[in-house]
């Protein structure tokens, strides 16, 4: 573990490779050092979390500082990382679904001209995501928490050539600036309270120092989550991540699934001690979460893009993981972020294959009858598609309903059936999507659907690694098993202590194993009755979803605008900025500043023009000037 360095180090040096050199390398070279380098970071990983499953030993938290990186006065931080259940579990995520989606962009961007430059991008993105899971202090992740949102900024607007691609990698950039700024007033905050930046040093003292539910660590938390309400795209900073679909599909996966969004969610967790010990903020945690899943997955009813479909799928599953977490149930919240990344990945780079065989075609009404030309996307789609609306025995099942049953079992019943909810909601849209997608009466255009085939190698392959992982990801914690819960084992040292002051406020529980039997069941049946819904509407009986739209076509409108946010946000905020801003400019920098050195300019070419004229170019001139100035000196030396 003393070169854990190497983790971010592998990608970071593939950025640097293709950054410096890539368009001087073949294309097929740059996309292998991309990959190779993920591979190298993801199997380090692998070897670190092996190894004390082969002794048969727990893995032990290991703590090291490289060297100082800041130093003034009492502020000290060093580069140090933290290898710990929790951040090697995330790493394996990074890396592992990393690596895969890297393998498929080579099939995905093989014809376009910045090839080298995405991949110097996409690499650089894995090595921030690994540097902020890894970062043993609040200071160190937030240099990594930045370096994301550069990358997303740089990827969402790769195709900087279209306007809306631009304004989508603007608008995701400026939108998470404020929840950043909520994060840096958190760590001054942090600083100020405990003297130190570190995890272990904060975390280790904030028990002692403060009781449960005191001013200072709830604002700190309550500031920390504002950083998570922007990274991970939660109501209301969730507005960038529908948008960041203009980038390459690709970059979606890997925004949605491993890195970037699950950021927050990792905070948070990370931090699960102070939030222990603030029970307000917490419970805002949750009423967040569960908020922001029913309320994207409303708006997901009605889109008719396939990866804006995902996209609010995404922001409404995030909302499920803060719910986890906001109920203190962290484990939980951690499991549905590994789960989500397998299957979410998994149904980015599905639509991807769609969009690619129907050449750049992302409009659901121009889809349909799939399914015979695209077999292999279909049938790996088709595993994600049951792992997100939670089918047993796919992963999604397993770490749903986990978090379904922390809910209710923790005394929150209006946050579970809000919960259970979203999830009849979830697997309505979503089997809409794959109905209009892969079923029904082809819509393309004869000429497009001649040309439709399968996606290569270098895309299928990974579809299918990924499939495999939406079928078993969720078997590593199979409830109603006590001896089943290996991940819960995995991780019990990360959330011990957390767990132990969550339990100290709280009444006993005596839910038993059958409540939570049935309460799997209910959540099954109404996964089910949305299929059975979706299948009604979309393949039985094609024609229903144009009546309601029109019988109820206030509501339709309201769902299909997106509630009209974004031109709310519009109006109530960016244009009355732009206009305070056109005026400052005007007024200030036009008028003041400028005038200011305008004036000064001016004035000195009025007194210029007025004493070049002593300068008249005649000898004569010059001479009397001479013998008038040595008299005036005569005089004022005969007068002393």
């Amino acid at each position: 573990m003393e070169n854990a360095w190497l983790i971010p180090a592998f990608p970071f040096t593939g950025f640097l490779i293709n950054g410096l050199f890539g368009d001087r390398l073949k294309r097929i070279f740059s996309g292998c050092i991309a990959c190779t380098a993920m591979a190298l970071s993801f199997t380090y990983a692998l070897a670190l979390f092996i190894r004390p499953l082969l002794a048969d030993v727990p893995l032990e938290a290991f703590e090291r500082d490289y060297f100082t990186w800041i130093e003034a006065g009492t502020l000290k931080v060093a580069f140090g990382l933290l290898i710990d259940p929790l951040s090697l579990l995330m790493v394996l995520v990074v890396t592992g679904v990393g690596f895969l989606i890297h393998v498929y962009s080579i099939g995905y961007m093989h014809d376009d001209p910045g090839f080298s430059r995405y991949f110097a991008y996409l690499n650089l993105f894995a090595a921030a995501m690994l540097l902020l899971v890894l970062a043993n202090n609040f200071l160190l992740l937030f240099v990594g928490w930045e370096g994301v949102g550069l990358c997303s900024y740089l990827l969402i607007g790769f195709w900087y050539e279209k306007q809306s691609a631009t304004d989508a990698g603007k608008k995701a950039f400026i939108v998470n600036r404020i929840g950043d700024f909520g994060f840096l007033l958190a760590i001054f905050l942090i600083f100020w309270t405990f003297g130190s930046l570190d995890f272990q040093v904060v975390m280790a003292a904030a028990p002692d120092l403060f009781p449960a539910g005191a001013p200072t660590l709830t604002a700190i938390t309550l500031l920390l989550f504002l950083g998570a309400i922007g990274k991970s795209a939660q109501l209301p900073l969730y507005v960038w991540l529908p948008d960041a679909m203009e980038g390459p599909t690709p970059v979606s996966a890997l925004i949605h699934a491993a890195t970037m969004v699950t950021a927050g969610v990792y905070m948070v967790a990370r931090c699960s001690v102070l939030y222990a010990l603030a029970p307000f903020a917490l419970g805002l945690v949750a009423a967040v979460g569960c908020a922001t899943a029913v309320y994207a997955a409303t708006i997901g009813l009605v889109q008719n893009d396939i990866k804006r479909v995902l996209a609010y799928s995404t922001v409404s599953q995030l909302g499920y993981m803060f719910l986890g977490c906001g109920v203190g149930a962290f484990v939980a919240g951690i499991f549905h972020l590994m789960t989500h990344a397998f299957f979410k990945a998994l149904l980015f780079l599905g639509s991807g294959s769609v969009i690619h065989a129907l050449h750049g075609e992302q409009d659901l009404r121009r889809m349909g009858g799939l399914r015979a030309r695209l077999p292999l996307t279909y049938w790996t789609f088709m595993a994600g598609t049951l792992a997100l609306c939670g089918i047993v025995p796919f992963a999604g099942f397993f770490s749903k309903d986990e978090i379904l049953w922390e809910a209710f079992a923790g005394g929150h019943p209006l946050l579970y059936g809000l919960a259970l909810f979203g999830a009849l909601l979830t697997a309505f849209y979503m089997f809409r999507l794959v109905f209009l997608t892969f079923h029904g009466t082809p819509r393309a255009g004869a000429e497009t659907l001649a040309k439709v085939h399968e996606s290569p190698r270098t895309m299928t392959i990974p579809l299918m690694a990924l499939a495999v992982l939406a079928l078993v990801g969720g078997w590593v914690q199979v409830p109603l098993v006590a001896a089943g819960k290996r991940l819960g084992a995995f991780l019990a040292p990360v959330f011990e202590k957390a767990e132990h002051l969550l339990a100290a406020g709280r009444p006993l529980q005596h839910a038993g194993a059958w409540q939570e039997g049935l309460l799997m069941g209910l959540s099954l049946a109404a996964a089910i009755a949305g299929i059975a819904f979706a299948y009604r509407l979309y393949l039985a009986r094609p024609q229903l979803p144009n009546r309601i739209a029109e019988r109820f076509g206030a509501c339709y409108r309201l769902l299909l605008n997106k509630y009209y946010v974004d031109e709310f946000y519009q109006s109530a905020l960016v244009e009355p900025l732009r206009r305070l801003a056109e005026g400052l400019w005007r007024g200030i920098d036009v008028r003041v500043i400028d005038g200011a050195v305008n004036g000064c300019a001016q004035l000195a070419i009025a007194l210029s023009g007025r004493l070049r004229r002593l300068q008249t170019g005649y000898v004569h001139h010059y001479a009397w000037t001479v013998v008038a100035g040595a008299c005036g000196f005569f005089i004022y030396i005969l007068s002393r």
